[in-house]
């Protein structure tokens, strides 16, 4: 090698020249010198949901639109938050360097010196991704080339809310038939006064029916959506373990992750927890000491792309799976991106059989036979109307409240 120019290695090994383009022309191209100027933020006509008009919907659910703008004309897209915690991520991102997604991401999560809430964590996630779909645009490739490249040709779903046309068997039967890996149910809660007893025998009931409509080859699974106490819980978790279950969601409260060293030991059936978690942090003992199987780890909750791909890597070091938690439309095309690299198991949420649409999107994420399919769009391979949208935040002057300390290498620190 050494002595030998670059065009004569590339014509002794013409197998590499397609690796060399593609180097040279992230080189050629390269990230531009360019600042931030300005974020514009929106709500969208529709929640998470697809309930129109909503007034405030949940923060966890939001899908309002942020929009990362930078001198140079780009533009990056990003979903979630609310007016208020948006704008105090946002404010201290202008002037910034946009591609220095994981120093931006230490900022707005530790700036204010009190460690970020799961609300402020939604709108820090949401611009987060819009860091990584405006930093896909600059060198023209799909965000999954920034992340390691495809792990997989596309993303198995499961389906939640399909729609009810039949038996609960039938409906099964027809999400498996339409190319699902799976079929999602809850308990069979129909009351606002939750009798315990009723519910779990009425629930298990269901599941058989379930069981039997997806069939052999067919798989589904449950979210108890933490409403069971712990002893129904165990009860409910245990009748339906011959039912051989994807997986059991939610089997009991969030707030207190600890608990589940002592569910772990009472029940069998494949545990997923996390649509309501945050950072790393929240899943460091849950994965650790592996009292789960499946991370429900979802964007923009996280903190977004860059701090889903840290919890992904503490996944498969234990050997956990990811089934992602569907938030808003233009999140679950981010979550395609990273669920298409990771190298592990992974099952995607996806909401009415993949039939909803969001009339503001001009391009989202590809679907179809019950699959999501990566694509080799720029960026996240979104593009959004605004003219449809109404207009909530505009952020273009830069301010904190507290300092910003920087360690003699550059790195942040707290203050």
């Amino acid at each position: 090698m050494a002595g030998m120019d670059r065009r004569a290695f590339l014509k002794l090994w013409p197998g590499v020249a397609g690796l060399a383009a593609l180097s040279d022309q992230a080189d050629a191209a390269g990230l531009p010198k360019t600042k931030i100027t300005r974020i514009r933020y929106y709500k969208t006509p529709t929640d998470a949901a697809g309930r129109p008009n909503v007034r405030q919907p949940l923060f966890n659910q939001s899908t309002n639109v942020v929009l990362v703008e930078t001198d140079a004309g780009l533009v990056g897209v990003g979903e979630g938050g609310s007016d208020d915690t948006m704008e105090q991520c946002a404010s201290m991102l202008i002037g910034e360097d946009p591609f220095r997604t994981d120093r931006l991401w230490q900022i707005m999560y530790r700036g204010y010196f009190y460690p970020a809430g799961r609300e402020k964590v939604h709108a820090l996630g949401a611009l987060d991704v819009a860091l990584w779909d405006l930093k896909g645009k600059a060198l023209g490739v799909p965000v999954y080339q920034l992340l390691g490249g495809l792990s997989r040709d596309y993303i198995e779903c499961y389906s939640t809310g399909f729609p009810a046309k039949g038996s609960p068997a039938e409906v099964a039967r027809a999400c498996i038939e339409a190319g699902f890996r799976a079929y999602r149910i809850s308990t069979d809660g129909r009351d606002p006064v939750l009798d315990r007893f009723d519910l779990v025998n009425r629930t298990y009931e269901l599941c058989k029916q379930v069981r039997q409509g997806v069939g052999k080859d067919g798989a589904w699974c449950i979210d108890f959506h933490t409403e069971l106490d712990m002893p129904d819980a165990v009860t409910l978790a245990n009748l339906i373990e011959p039912l051989r279950p994807y997986f059991v969601e939610d089997l009991i409260r969030s707030e207190n992750p600890g608990v589940y060293r002592t569910l772990r030991k009472q029940v069998k059936v494949p545990i997923a927890v996390g649509e309501q978690f945050g950072p790393k942090w929240d899943w460091n003992m849950l994965i650790e000491e592996h009292l789960i199987d499946y991370a429900r780890v979802t964007i923009p909750n996280v903190g977004g792309i860059t701090d889903f791909q840290k919890i992904a890597a503490l996944c498969e070091t234990h050997y956990i799976g990811l089934v992602p938690h569907f938030t808003g439309p233009i999140s679950e095309a981010a979550m395609v991106h990273c669920a298409a690299v990771f190298p592990g198991p992974v099952l995607m949420e996806l909401v009415m059989g993949g039939t909803r649409s969001w009339p503001y999107l001009k391009q989202g994420y590809d679907f179809k036979n019950g699959k999501l399919w990566p694509n080799d769009r720029p960026g996240l391979g979104v593009e959004v109307d605004t003219s449809q949208l109404q207009l909530i935040g505009d952020y273009q002057e830069r301010y904190t409240l507290t300092p910003l300390l920087r360690r003699p290498d550059g790195s942040y620190t707290n203050w």
